[in-house]
């Protein structure tokens, strides 16, 4: 039986009635409320208990639909998704994607500092000896961790500071001082999470993580970043393209 979400519309507010219903069903969503598997309310009812036209219900819902938050089947009805998220395999951010997804990016920084490592300077094609600035990030979505973002950054963006990681992606932070990555090495793997990883993410011990790293250039050839990030997999998917050569 479907659970009855509490919500409340405002019916003088200047915010549409639509935005209103899908904000509180996200929310449901995002704290608990409404569980993965869930059957959903259906259309007909949700309008009648709110005193809502149809059409405003179906926009709520399919704007919930369109963010991956609800799953609609033919026969079975609206349930609350698995909350995955997708994403394709590109030069973009995590914190971008999410954003974009509606998925309500919450950034920690758990650690920045200066650090020399021959590994990570060859990866970027740097002197061994070179000065990079390490930086670990806790990425949430909404409530839920996601991802630990391990990056390392050349001297040229050293100046990128914590509080600004705090509240933006960090392409968008290299963007905005002149610095674009244009082609990356990128591999994708899994593993058995680490007991600081089970820590972090609230993963059971037999939970795996998805992982990738990531050597990214500019156009020009130099070096923008290099990343270790390993993410939640049964919440995580990243999308590949491929094609006959």
């Amino acid at each position: 039986m479907a659970l009855e979400v509490g919500v409340t519309i405002d019916r003088s507010s200047p915010v549409p009635l639509y935005h209103q219903l899908a904000e509180q069903l996200r929310s449901a969503i995002d704290d608990g409320r409404l569980q993965p598997g869930d059957p959903f309310e259906n259309e007909i009812a949700l309008a009648e208990r709110l005193d809502l036209s149809r059409p405003t219900v179906r926009r709520a819902i399919q704007e919930l639909v369109g963010q991956g938050l609800l799953l609609r089947r033919r026969g079975r009805g609206t349930t609350v998704a698995t909350r995955k998220v997708h994403r394709r395999a590109g030069l973009t951010s995590l914190y971008e994607d999410l954003d974009r997804a509606g998925g309500r990016p919450r950034t920690v920084v758990l650690a920045y500092h200066v650090v020399r490592d021959e590994r990570i300077a060859a990866e970027l094609e740097l002197p061994a000896d070179v000065e990079l600035l390490a930086i670990v990030r806790l990425r949430m979505a909404g409530p839920q961790p996601l991802a630990i973002l391990r990056n390392w950054l050349p001297p040229r963006s050293a100046e990128v500071t914590a509080a600004e990681l705090e509240s933006h992606g960090l392409y968008s932070l290299l963007r905005a001082r002149g610095v674009r990555a244009v082609v990356a090495h990128q591999e994708i793997g899994a593993r058995s999470a680490t007991a600081a990883e089970r820590r972090q993410l609230g993963l059971k011990p037999s939970e795996p993580v998805l992982t990738m790293t990531r050597a990214a250039f500019d156009a020009a050839g130099l070096a923008v970043e290099y990343g270790d990030h390993s993410y939640r997999a049964r919440d995580y998917t990243i999308d590949v393209t491929i094609d006959e050569r």
